[in-house]
């Protein structure tokens, strides 16, 4: 959500315009390093303006973290980044921090990437409070030498971090299209979501972002739209919100949010029509209808 004028004065009122039922939010700069401590009376107007709605918040880190980089001063950064969003979420009360899962920058650096999560991230995830959010791990479109793009590549992920408890998915609907995943094909969310709770666990799944895509599948290319406008279409995004892994799993979208010249109506659009299809979905709508 765009949270122009703060946290809580911006961010609400935002919410309430798209009708939003779950958010997301960056606590800083996402293109950049500076961590922020916040403000204290937007910290707790938000906390209090989710909890009233009823509304689960969640942060996104910046996209410049990568704990597999070859570079220290990345790794370092990295680090301190997912600690700070961490603490940062404990403090606001939020479910989850969204991390993506970076990359070994190197065909030949991908054990080595790995063992850099494990002993750097693992003892991040030991530190954090077990009533704090989780660290929930987000596959990536695919580029490059990513530690996770497939659903089955977060296996050796989880893994390297021990599996901790703390540890969960944020599963992307428009990156597991890019890295391959046939999600078009009448079964293929399905399928894709089986795959998941095999790889890593029934109960990982922690949030999914609902993005079409403007490219074809295995594409590599992170490239979001609004849903039914891609080559996604509509009818994945039903049998995703069928499916019985998504049983109290929040979602959100990062679709564009113009639309019409309104700066918000292209997601209120998304929001309404992922709820109709959640609610055709459900036993006995049909009948209700």
């Amino acid at each position: 959500m765009q949270i122009k004028g703060g946290l809580a004065t911006g961010g609400l009122a935002y919410t309430d315009a798209v009708a939003a039922r779950a958010v997301q939010v960056f606590v800083g700069n996402p293109r950049g390093w500076k961590l922020s401590p916040g403000d204290p009376g937007q910290d707790a107007r938000f906390t209090a303006g989710c909890v009233e709605r009823g509304v689960p918040s969640f942060i996104h880190t910046p996209y410049l973290v990568n704990v597999g980089s070859p570079t220290e001063a990345t790794v370092e950064q990295s680090i301190a980044t997912i600690a700070h969003n961490l603490a940062r979420g404990a403090q606001l009360g939020c479910q989850g921090v969204v991390v993506h899962a970076g990359s070994a920058v190197g065909e030949d650096r991908y054990e080595d990437a790995l063992r850099q999560l494990h002993e750097r991230l693992l003892p991040v995830l030991e530190a954090a409070p077990d009533d704090g959010p989780r660290l929930l791990v987000e596959p990536t479109a695919g580029g490059g030498r990513s530690l996770a793009a497939t659903v089955e590549d977060l296996g050796p992920y989880f893994a390297a971090l021990e599996h901790h408890p703390r540890l969960g998915v944020c599963f992307d609907t428009c990156h597991a299209w890019a890295a391959g995943h046939e999600l078009t094909r009448p079964g293929g969310m399905a399928a894709t979501l089986d795959a998941l709770e095999a790889t890593v666990g029934p109960g990982r799944l922690g949030l999914v972002h609902a993005n079409d895509s403007l490219d074809e599948c295995g594409s590599k290319r992170d490239r979001h739209t609004t849903i039914g406008k891609g080559s996604l279409g509509v009818a994945p995004f039903a049998e995703l919100l069928a499916h019985p892994a998504m049983a109290g799993v929040p979602v959100v979208v990062e679709t564009p949010s113009e639309d019409g010249g309104v700066p918000w109506a292209g997601h209120a659009r998304d929001i309404a029509l992922l709820g109709t299809l959640r609610d055709v979905g459900l036993p006995g709508a049909d009948a209700a209808a």
